[in-house]
């Protein structure tokens, strides 16, 4: 069976790879790149759709506006197309409910046609080898029937997304029920709650708050407690000069700093999306548990200054063993849920098969893996260099200009395979 050969293949289509595509498509680029997909069709973050829950970055930092605010790909032309520009602009605000944004991205995607393969989980990437050289990348990938399609590529770009973090203890008792991550909570905790039942919500960030606002004001009246290792949940700061390190000349700065100094960059403004929340649901938060005060309930706890010890699973639910200030206690919940963020480590980038090539695990400034010498394929990873390109690698404000440095580097890797072959 022949394999077809790509120039390029994406590994992931989400927000990063698909607004690569979209910098491809403009600027007509010779490249022939396919994007592969896990999921059935377009999806970002669908656990996470928590009705009345906006974003936290500004719609002009979209896929395309701060690199080209004329394309037809921008959040304007989709509010434009669907009809419902005027009725934005009168809303007076730059942040979209995050309902409408995966709208947007969703209709960005199928605007580029078939430039992605849906259902097509990737299971390995592995080396072909020619003459000595490794002159292409086999890309094997499984639908949700099982079979598997193999393809070769003479590039390839990872932006696979993070992975769910199961810290301990819980990483022992994935599946079981009553217990899940963030990531899942719209299609995995809300269908199943019941009228008077317990959920603990684990964490002091923007999700640990969206959920518990939620769950809250959910109309089956739940006992909720947010557990959080801090003694107070915490607001982000999203001030004008903090927010310039979003800016793209700052990746510029931070790459170009030694490794001490990028690192102490990065914990002076881990403030701006670590373990924070925005203001305006903290206000929300504050006044629920306040309101419930002046009316002599206690459906809502925050349990501050607290630790997740242990877990232990059984027939009446799930019991938390939790270190307190007062020492340790035990509590039961119906529901618990993880709000630990996610994990971005290489191994989850699925390289195991061409790891020993890899020179090391910092990407250049335009995100290019470097590997050894005889390894001809060029390898792009999005998502995965905050250490070395800062704290917006994993955010959406960098997506449009990345997007273009990323095509330009990829553009520029196909001229030289070119030149070699002639």
């Amino acid at each position: 069976m022949t394999e077809t050969i790509h120039d390029l293949i994406g590994v992931g289509f989400g927000p990063s790879n698909l607004a690569l595509a979209i910098a491809l498509h403009e600027r007509q680029s010779p490249v022939d790149a396919l994007f592969l997909e896990a999921r059935p069709g377009f999806a970002w973050h669908p656990g996470m759709m928590i009705p009345g829950a906006d974003m936290q970055v500004s719609f002009l930092k979209d896929l395309v506006t701060l690199h080209n605010p004329a394309s037809g790909f921008s959040f304007l032309s989709y509010l434009h197309e669907r009809g419902r520009l005027e009725r934005f602009v009168n809303r007076k605000s730059f942040f979209p409910s995050r309902v409408e944004f995966n709208d947007y991205l969703g209709w960005a995607a199928a605007k580029l046609g078939t430039i992605c393969a849906y259902d097509q989980r990737v299971t390995a990437i592995e080396p072909v080898e020619r003459q000595g050289q490794i002159t292409l990348l086999r890309i094997r990938a499984e639908d949700e029937c099982g079979c598997v399609t193999t393809r070769l590529a003479r590039q390839i770009v990872l932006a696979p997304g993070g992975a769910p973090h199961w810290p301990a203890p819980f990483a022992d008792h994935q599946g079981v029920p009553g217990l899940s991550h963030s990531s899942d909570f719209t299609h995995a905790v809300l269908p199943r709650v019941r009228p008077g039942q317990s959920v603990a919500v684990i964490g002091g960030g923007q999700s640990a708050s969206e959920i518990f606002a939620a769950l809250a004001a959910h109309p089956a009246g739940l006992s909720v407690d947010l557990i959080l290792r801090g003694h107070a949940l915490k607001p982000a700061d999203d001030s004008p000069f903090v927010n310039e390190i979003f800016d793209i000349a700052h990746t510029d700065l931070l790459f170009g700093m030694p490794p001490r100094q990028q690192q102490a960059f990065r914990q002076d403004f881990a403030a701006t999306n670590y373990a924070v929340t925005d203001t305006d649901l903290l206000q929300q938060i504050h006044g629920l548990l306040y309101e419930q005060s002046v009316i002599g309930e206690e459906r809502l706890a925050l349990r501050r200054d607290t630790a997740v010890a242990g877990l232990r699973p059984g027939p009446a639910g799930l019991a938390l063993t939790l270190k307190t200030p007062q020492g340790r206690q035990d509590r039961h919940y119906d529901h618990v849920i993880l709000c630990t963020g996610y994990r971005r480590e290489a191994e989850t980038l699925g390289l195991t098969g061409i790891a020993s090539w890899i020179q090391c695990g910092q990407p250049d400034r335009q995100y290019r893996l470097p590997m050894r010498p005889g390894f001809l394929p060029a390898i792009h990873v999005q998502g995965y260099s905050e250490q070395t390109h800062g704290l917006s690698d994993t955010l959406l404000s960098v997506l449009a200009v990345r997007a273009q440095e990323i095509a330009a580097s990829v553009e520029a890797a196909h001229r030289g395979q070119l030149l070699a072959a002639e």
